[in-house]
């Protein structure tokens, strides 16, 4: 009789291709078998019956701010909030961290804290800044999974946007060496304008920020995005799209052939300004919230498959620096959801828009993992990485303050009643989160 480390029993098992009942088997980290009934022994299994079983989720954007500023977020606290949502992989941004990862040296800072620190699986983002191209292949080399660059100001004053003649070079480069940029697209030109115009006439709602960095100012830099692609062959990664609007320019450049992919975020598929206006700070963002109509015609894109991937954009930082009183064009813009994202996919697309399971795989496993070359990620299959997440579909729960493992407890999400709860995730084999505790974890 084969002995494996843990046998996983009787659970729904959702891949990007079907849902059904069965077995998984699981030996040195890796899944070896998966079954209607397997016959085995085992050090540990886990009884998953009237759950569903998930390939470990990807959260391909995330800000952990470690080295530099811990204070507001870190890698042991962010990623036991993914693992808490069923996450165990993640993409680190090279910002918001001091120093960014713009070179080797910041590279390996970041890699050796991940190693030490991570309770589910990191990779990192490269960055692309005017002062780095000569540092790109050099970044490549040495594993980052792409490059990000900001198209507008990033608001950090060590991550220099990237003007027209950088993005051109940076991508040539990428282009050279295989990699794919990620961008952050709003016209700099645009929102500028407009927010000093808002600012100057006493305009500081939270309708007044969001009017400032209007749905043509993401347009207007995608289009630009997509004509570098064309002149450099540049795959390029439209990061979080707030509006179908930007996803159907990005599926028109698909059409001619041009390799890019797009990304939204859980906050732009279930908050609106009204939330903006109600929950203040936690919920500002950029680009910001829109109207109901535009989270809806989102979710329309959603469902039609023409949105490539979700992520959580996770931004966080000190509450002091999310209070906004008056002026919506002051405090940090950015969401604390990590901990969030599946609940968001279950509750707002499966459960009342008939989003398929095996969507929300393909859009949080199995399509990150095509499109960064992740070979044994976001499947659950014999050879894959056990990556894994137990939900329980059937159990309902209001999102607490103290239930969040962020740094600061706090996200726009807290009051939020949510269907289906993470009862396990396991990364690489090894249980890391179960009954909403870290049972290995110092």
């Amino acid at each position: 009789m084969t002995n494996y480390d843990l046998i996983i029993r009787n659970g729904q098992i959702v891949t990007s291709e079907s849902v059904s009942k069965g077995d998984i088997a699981i030996k040195d980290g890796k899944i070896v078998e998966v079954a209607s009934e397997i016959n085995g022994q085992a050090t540990k299994e886990i009884n998953a019956e009237g759950l569903h079983v998930f390939p470990g989720l990807i959260d391909t954007h995330v800000h952990f701010n470690e080295p530099g500023r811990t204070e507001w977020e870190g890698i042991e606290t962010g990623s036991k909030s993914l693992a808490a949502g069923g996450v165990t992989s993640y993409f680190d941004m090279p910002l918001n961290s001091t120093p960014p990862t713009i070179d080797k040296e910041n590279l390996d800072i970041k890699r050796k804290l991940s190693a030490e620190k991570s309770v589910v699986n990191p990779n990192f983002w490269g960055g692309l800044v005017p002062e780095n191209i000569d540092k790109l292949k050099e970044l490549h080399e040495n594993g980052v999974i792409g490059f990000k660059a900001f198209m507008s100001p990033s608001g950090i004053d060590d991550f220099n946007r990237a003007d027209d003649e950088t993005l051109y070079k940076g991508m040539k480069e990428i282009a050279a060496i295989g990699s794919r940029l990620a961008v952050h697209a709003e016209s700099t030109v645009m929102c500028d304008q407009l927010a000093t115009e808002k600012i100057k006439a006493g305009k500081t709602s939270a309708r007044d920020f969001v009017e400032s960095r209007p749905i043509i100012s993401e347009i207007e830099a995608v289009r630009r995005l997509i004509s570098y692609a064309e002149a450099t062959g540049c795959k390029v990664h439209v990061v979080h799209a707030s509006s179908k609007k930007v996803v159907d320019v990005i599926n028109e450049a698909k059409q001619k052939g041009v390799d890019i992919t797009v990304e939204t975020c859980a906050h732009y598929l279930s908050l609106t300004v009204k939330d903006l206006e109600e929950k203040g700070g936690l919920a500002k963002c950029a680009p910001p919230l829109r109207d109901q109509d535009e989270v809806d015609d989102l979710w329309t894109a959603v469902l039609n498959g023409e949105v490539d991937m979700i992520a959580s954009d996770h931004s966080p930082a000190p509450t002091s620096m999310k209070t906004v009183t008056d002026n919506y064009f002051e405090g940090w813009g950015g969401i604390s959801g990590a901990q969030s994202t599946l609940n968001v996919l279950l509750t707002e697309g499966h459960f009342k828009r008939n989003l398929p399971l095996e969507k929300i795989v393909t859009l949080m496993a199995t399509n990150p993992a095509k499109v960064f070359g992740l070979a044994k990620k976001g499947n659950i299959a014999a050879g894959f990485d056990a990556d894994i997440a137990i939900v329980n579909l059937n159990e309902s729960f209001t999102l607490e303050n103290d239930d969040l493992f962020y740094r600061h407890q706090h996200s726009p999400y807290v009051g939020m009643t949510f269907n289906g709860k993470v009862k396990t995730t396991i990364v690489n084999g090894e249980v890391v989160f179960e009954n909403g505790a870290f049972p290995n974890v110092k």
